[in-house]
């Protein structure tokens, strides 16, 4: 039942339950839609798809959202035990090529988190990064500068974003930038669950020197989630060696891309 027909209106938390139903019963819901269903602005329903995807209620698509369940989004917490040894050593690598006194810049994530720790003993290095996780590896590191690109948290993926954060990067130039995924995609790019995440890629190359992807091979070709930041520039695939060549070979073909397997 809508906001017109009951003459009333409803309570934030009430409005997302309805949102929630609606979307569920559906499969799928615009924004616009949804606003013109429940009688409010598009930008209040964009503040409650947001919410509801950081619950993991939803999942957002591009003008809209789908029920969480057919896209889960793993928490920070999740993905920290999945492909351990293999990150560590795609970061391990990744950190090989930094070098003293250059200025880098950290997407969040997991594998972008052990790369922090790997440059915590290093000395005359800035970190530009929105991670918590490399924030809170680098918390002790007195040869190293952080520098925070504090915007809106992202609970479920402890990073931040938004214009911000976005703002703060605008301002600033690195070596080197090292990006993390959910899904990578040679046609694409690089996926994520928000578009948000994806914006905020997007102006981390464009501000990085020499741009890496890290990768384990659970996230080569795949596509779990609808926004994208491609990557339309020379950059490095660094991956695992449980990558198969039929994973590989996408980006192997790709002019300016050039794959590591460690």
């Amino acid at each position: 039942m809508s906001p017109e027909s009951t003459g009333q209106r409803l309570r934030a938390d009430e409005r997302r339950a309805l949102i929630e139903q609606l979307v569920t019963a559906n499969g799928t819901a615009h924004v616009e839609q949804l606003a013109r269903s429940l009688n409010v602005t598009p930008s209040t329903i964009r503040r409650d798809l947001s919410l509801l995807t950081e619950q993991g209620k939803l999942a957002r698509t591009y003008g809209g959202a789908m029920p969480a369940a057919h896209v889960a989004e793993a928490s920070l917490g999740q993905r920290s035990g999945q492909a351990v040894p293999e990150k560590d050593r795609i970061a391990r690598w990744a950190a090989g090529q930094v070098r003293d006194g250059d200025t880098v810049i950290l997407d969040a994530g997991t594998t972008t988190g052990r790369l922090a720790h790997h440059l915590a003993e290093r000395v005359d290095l800035t970190v530009i990064t929105n991670g918590l996780t490399a924030i809170t590896e680098l918390a002790q590191a007195d040869g190293v500068e952080v520098v925070a690109l504090a915007g809106t948290l992202r609970h479920i993926s402890q990073g931040f974003v938004g214009p911000l954060a976005e703002l703060t990067l605008s301002r600033l130039t690195a070596d080197r930038v090292f990006l993390g995924a959910d899904g990578l995609d040679a046609r694409l790019g690089i996926c994520e669950a928000s578009l948000l995440q994806t914006r905020l890629k997007e102006l981390m190359i464009a501000r990085g020197g020499e741009v890496f992807v890290l990768a384990d091979h659970s996230k080569l070709g795949q596509a779990p989630f609808t926004a994208w930041a491609p990557v339309q520039r020379p950059w490095t695939l660094v991956t695992d060696g449980a990558a198969t060549d039929a994973q590989l070979e996408p980006f192997r073909a790709l002019p300016g891309a050039h794959v590591v397997v460690v």
